[in-house]
């Protein structure tokens, strides 16, 4: 089940809220538990069936994290524990999340390698096991991961199994994020207000978000596909497919995020904002305080800070930064090309920051700041894009002129330069220049903003019958 389909937006979303708001609040909860435990019981029971709804089996390893990891938890929070039996509970529960991350999203890639190193060195390969993907998993394993680590750290654990299910299987945010850290959100799962003004922001986003969807990043989708699917492209159309991605990615995802920010809002929770005008931005260090927000400061509270951060010598922080970013990488995908994507950023940072946090383009007026980095931005998407490290090569290639084109290149042409795909084009280079964002538009509400929001979903709502089903491209991470 996704937001952008009709069993979604006619039949659970209604059913989840009505019942939501129907169910009681006491007023004098038994202790141990929050005024909001029937509700968040309820939330979690609704996060099941949507997650489920892709695969009913893909839950069984999601229940198995938020039972163990409830129990770590209320061990963790025991007073007066010594502390290397703290830091035992701490090593278990990562050892199992990391494991299960492990089996299902890198078994097959860390098969088919070990079997390219055998036939290197002479030896016999096997059978690869395939092991089914669950959607969403590396997003609710780093939920669970960080309430260990916040418990760790000294917060108060949950009490009630229906608080901490709710924070792990939230299902605005479960498949895709944004990245929830616990301590953003345990005192919400306590005591949280609901509000007609917040209900209201919550839709006018949803609205939105649902618009970027279908109206901008699904049409420009079909020209990216189109330019990576050719076999060797002219220079140009291979610029403007990377270009189309480009929107693809930062409409889709950031529609997913705008939505999930807003459906939050109906229930109450105020999530974090997850995208700051990511192409405005001047720098790599500049991009990625804009980009995917709540995945780039999980990594820095979480893996750099742990690491040692900046705190041990110049060097050290350098080797921190490039193995956060290959981290970074490889946890979007189990393909060398994501690590080299990550390993591109962790370098730009790197560089950046030995020049005192600032690029080497500095000194230039900002918006050629922004064009080059851009520009940099552009040649790592291709790595995101490509079907593989060879296909990423070979479509840079293209792009600079180093491949021939194939003999049928300007078949593509048709393709993606129709009349709709330089509208869809223009307006997404529209959306991405200007500077109002929609969690600013969301802020203070009128009538004429209500009328625009809703006026694009409706919009959205016919166009969504005429596309194939599309789900977010972050789905797969």
């Amino acid at each position: 089940m996704v937001f952008t389909e009709d069993v979604f937006l006619y039949y659970f979303l209604p059913l989840v809220l009505g019942i939501y708001y129907l169910i009681p609040v006491p007023k004098n909860p038994k202790p141990g538990r929050s005024r909001y435990w029937m509700r968040n019981l309820w939330l979690t029971l609704m996060g099941y069936l949507f997650y489920s709804w892709f695969e009913p089996w893909f839950v069984l390893p999601m229940m198995f994290t938020n039972v163990a990891d409830y129990w770590f938890g209320v061990y963790l929070g025991r007073e007066g524990m010594a502390p290397a039996r703290r830091k035992l509970v701490l090593t278990i529960s990562m050892i199992m999340n990391l494991g299960l991350l492990g089996v299902f999203k890198y078994g097959v890639f860390t098969q088919e390698n070990l079997n390219h190193l055998l036939a290197a060195v002479g030896q016999p390969t096997f059978s690869v096991l395939q092991i089914a993907f669950p959607i969403g998993i590396s997003f609710y394993t780093f939920h669970s991961m960080s309430y260990i680590i916040d418990i760790y750290r000294g917060e108060r654990p949950v009490r009630s199994f229906a608080d901490f299910s709710c924070f792990v299987s939230l299902f605005p945010q479960l498949v895709a994020g944004p990245i929830l850290r616990y301590n953003v959100l345990s005192r919400q799962l306590h005591s949280r207000e609901h509000s007609l003004n917040l209900f209201a922001r919550g839709v006018i986003l949803f609205f939105l978000g649902f618009a970027m969807k279908i109206l901008l990043a699904n049409p420009v989708g079909r020209i990216a596909d189109a330019a990576f699917a050719a076999q060797s492209p002219h220079a140009l159309d291979a610029w403007w497919g990377t270009l189309a991605y480009a929107f693809q990615i930062y409409f889709d995802f950031n529609g997913y995020s705008v939505m999930a920010l807003g459906l939050g809002m109906m229930f109450g929770f105020e999530l974090i904002r997850n995208f700051n005008a990511p192409y405005h931005a001047d720098s790599i260090t500049d991009f990625w305080r804009r980009w995917h927000i709540s995945l780039s400061t999980w990594l820095r509270e979480y893996l750099y800070i742990s690491l040692g951060g900046n705190r041990k010598g110049e060097s050290r922080t350098y080797i921190n930064l490039a193995l956060v970013m290959l981290l970074g990488g490889f946890w979007h995908g189990a393909q060398w090309q994501f690590i080299f994507w990550g390993a591109i950023h962790g370098t730009m940072l790197g560089l950046e920051r030995w020049g005192g946090k600032k690029p080497f383009y500095a000194n230039s007026p900002r918006p050629l700041r922004v064009a080059f980095t851009f520009f940099v931005v552009l040649i790592t998407w291709v790595f995101f894009r490509a079907d593989g490290l060879p296909h990423a090569f070979h479509y840079l290639g293209c792009m600079f002129g180093l491949a021939h084109p194939s003999p049928f290149a300007d078949l593509l042409k048709p393709a993606i330069y129709h009349g709709h795909d330089l509208i869809n084009m223009a307006l997404c280079a529209v959306f991405v220049i200007q500077p109002f964002q929609s969690y600013e538009f969301a802020l203070k509400l009128s009538w004429p903003k209500y009328a625009v929001a809703f006026g694009l979903f409706l919009i959205g709502v016919i166009m969504m019958y005429t596309q194939a089903f599309n789900p977010f491209l972050y789905f797969q991470f």
